[in-house]
């Protein structure tokens, strides 16, 4: 039986609950499906800088790195731990994401049903983001750099024109595209990125290159999702437009988020930690869940990733659609009973799959 070795973080907030909720599913799953999981627990979040003035465990970050197959982590941070100069303390994006060098952020946005299916892909490393904790300022005026390298813009190209290769196109026409979306009318650093994008393009001439400003690709996210496949862009415009595309399949809460790089990836709910829902039983754990189906993935454990989109799917999509973004609607019961539910779904129908001559 193959074992796979999984690092947890439960985070912040409704953190816990999520991941516990996750482990469940995995559990399920991969007992329907044959293989294990050996899951480790990691200290990380708010949580952790609170008790030990740092934002991941000792050794965390290394063990992520170079000995899990992966990590599936909750949301982390909480509003009212800051650094002295008010910005976040206890969150985790730069920290793994960096020391990582996880510089792909993968984003499905999906509507079973609804013609919604398309992943936006966000540099992770540079970026307007690439000044966190670097910015220069004093009492009259503040700035902050956007980095925009050949190299970070060459690979994060080349995963978009990877991942749209493997995918079955856009719903509305079936064509397999990336769409390049920056700000290059106003600013140099875009139009570079636009400049490369258009390079690494001409090595995929089976699949079809588009470009669109970022407010414009904003607006078309909304009014006619179905018309787009892959969209590659900054960390900055990638952070905005991915929550655009969450408004359209029933919040943040339905979104997860895959964080990869060339020696280790991650993955977690695109959402924050939601501290007012902790402990009420009332979170909504399908973007954590989603976010354990893209690692089977990403583990090689494709059927077990699919049977888990399915089971979320049937789930009472409706009503976790009908519901506040974040929140199970009262249709689902409880953030308890979805996962239950969940289970149930995979359990019986990974089984009759492998019951089928």
């Amino acid at each position: 039986m193959k074992t796979y070795l999984v690092g947890l973080i439960p985070g912040d907030g409704i953190g816990p609950e999520l991941i516990d909720a996750a482990v469940a599913v995995l559990s399920a799953t991969a007992t329907a499906g044959g293989f294990a999981l050996d899951f480790r627990w990691e200290d990380g979040g708010a949580g952790t800088y609170r008790h030990a003035g740092a934002n991941l465990g000792i050794g965390a970050l290394e063990r992520i790195r170079d000995t899990y197959h992966a990590t599936l982590k909750g949301p982390a941070g909480l509003p009212e731990v800051r650094k002295p100069d008010g910005t976040e303390a206890g969150v985790l994006g730069g920290v793994l994401r960096r020391g990582l060098d996880a510089y792909a952020n993968i984003r499905p946005v999906r509507h079973h049903g609804a013609g919604i299916d398309y992943v936006l892909v966000r540099e992770n490393t540079e970026g307007l983001y690439a000044s966190r904790d670097a910015g220069v300022g004093n009492d009259w005026a503040h700035a902050d750099q956007l980095l925009v390298t050949r190299a970070g813009t060459e690979r994060i190209v080349r995963k978009a024109f990877e991942l749209a290769a493997g995918r079955g196109g856009a719903p509305a026409d079936g064509v397999q595209r990336v769409t390049c979306v920056d700000k290059s009318n106003v600013l140099r650093s875009y139009a570079f990125f636009r400049r490369i994008f258009t390079e690494v393009a001409a090595d995929h001439p089976d699949i079809e290159a588009c470009y669109q400003y970022a407010d414009a690709a904003a607006y078309q996210l909304v009014t006619c999702p179905e018309r787009f496949d892959v969209l590659v862009m900054e960390n900055f415009i990638g952070d905005i437009l991915s929550d655009v595309g969450a408004a359209t399949v029933g919040g943040l809460g339905m979104c997860p988020a895959a964080n990869m790089g060339d020696a280790a990836a991650y993955f977690e709910p695109a959402h924050g930690s939601a501290p007012d829902l902790a402990g009420t039983n009332s979170a909504n754990p399908a973007a954590q869940i989603l976010a354990a189906a893209m690692m089977l993935d990403h583990l090689g454990q494709p059927k077990g990733a699919q049977a888990i989109r399915s089971a979320v799917d049937a789930v009472a999509p409706a009503a976790l659609l009908a519901g506040a973004a974040g929140c199970t609607p009262p249709a689902t019961g409880s953030l308890r009973h979805c996962t239950e539910q969940i289970c149930a779904h995979i359990s019986s129908h990974m089984v009759d799959a492998a019951a089928q001559p």
